[in-house]
């Protein structure tokens, strides 16, 4: 009898879904928009509606489980959604709810940034890798360890936060409340409301005079351009990035570090100028590489499969 699984993301924005086979190939996969506003239970009856329909040309009895990987901090032993501001969801019983939806299917959920770190040691870049980590750079900044061969979730499991290591004294306020964490200086997020303090240049010509329109992308294409505002701006991301990823390498001695997310976009314009910054702060002499992630997007859904 075959055996299948089914990895779901949650995001704020969609619900993105893939069914896959015994070696983890993708055999179908569906996307619905979040229902907003939505408690647990809802979700959780949305979830196995699509399980349904993923599964609607293959026999229940092999389907062997569902992974749900969610965008939000999850208490040890994987039940309680703790916080997900992006869904709404706070000390939510996300697991017990989709349980009781799909009854008889093993359920097991995880938080979005580990299931990206599992898929990417599983098939993707970190794999074979004894010793890594992910970095995923978009509104926030994630990440994931691959520690002695296995997914790393906290000593106490309550996962890592690499987002949160403080890396500039007095730095930028971040949304957890303290300054200077990378979260803060190395998202998305901070280059564009750099790009929208510094509205000048191409960055203005670029969003049309309107402030609103800067984004991420903005800033780094006009970096790209040669405008010098936006390459000081994009100069100084670089070298709050590279202190995180020094002192991910200072701290774990790393084989690969895998970086992904909405500005890893840049390719080597982003991973150059890193490469040359962390060697600079690394404390090792020679260090592991820096990569950019293979899986992308898919890599919630497929490690939220490899989970289960």
């Amino acid at each position: 009898m075959k055996r299948y699984s089914i990895g779901f993301d949650i995001g704020g924005t969609n619900i993105a879904a893939a069914m896959y086979d015994e070696k983890y190939d993708e055999v179908s996969r569906l996307s619905v928009p979040f229902p907003k506003d939505s408690d647990v239970y809802a979700v959780s009856k949305l979830l196995s509606t699509m399980k349904d329909s993923l599964a609607a040309e293959v026999d229940k009895k092999e389907i062997k489980g569902v992974g749900i990987a969610v965008p939000g901090s999850i208490d040890s032993k994987g039940e309680i959604v703790i916080d997900a501001h992006n869904l709404g969801f706070f000390d939510a019983p996300l697991l017990k709810a989709a349980k009781e939806c799909m009854s008889g299917i093993e359920v097991a959920m995880l938080n979005d940034a580990n299931a990206a770190t599992l898929a990417e040691f599983n098939k993707g870049v970190l794999f074979g890798c004894d010793t890594g980590a992910l970095l995923t750079l978009g509104t926030g900044v994630g990440g994931g360890l691959i520690l002695n061969g296995r997914l790393f979730n906290g000593g106490r499991g309550s996962g890592v936060e690499m987002g949160h290591m403080i890396i500039a004294q007095d730095g930028e306020k971040c949304t957890c409340g303290n300054s200077g964490c990378a979260e803060a200086l190395c998202s998305a997020t901070w280059l564009i409301s750099q790009g929208r303090r510094n509205f000048e240049g191409m960055i203005k010509e670029a969003a049309d005079g309107n402030k609103e329109n800067v984004s991420a992308k903005t800033v780094i294409d006009c970096a790209k351009a040669g405008d010098k505002t936006a390459a000081a701006i994009f100069e100084k991301y670089v070298d709050s990035l590279g202190s995180l990823v020094a002192s991910i390498i200072n701290l774990t001695d790393a084989q690969v570090i895998a970086v992904g997310g909405g500005v890893s976009g840049a390719g080597e314009f982003l991973f150059e100028p890193l490469r040359e910054n962390v060697h600079k702060k690394c404390f090792f002499r020679t260090h592991g590489d820096i990569l950019p992630a293979k899986l992308g997007n898919d890599a919630g859904m497929l490690g939220a499969a490899l989970y289960i």
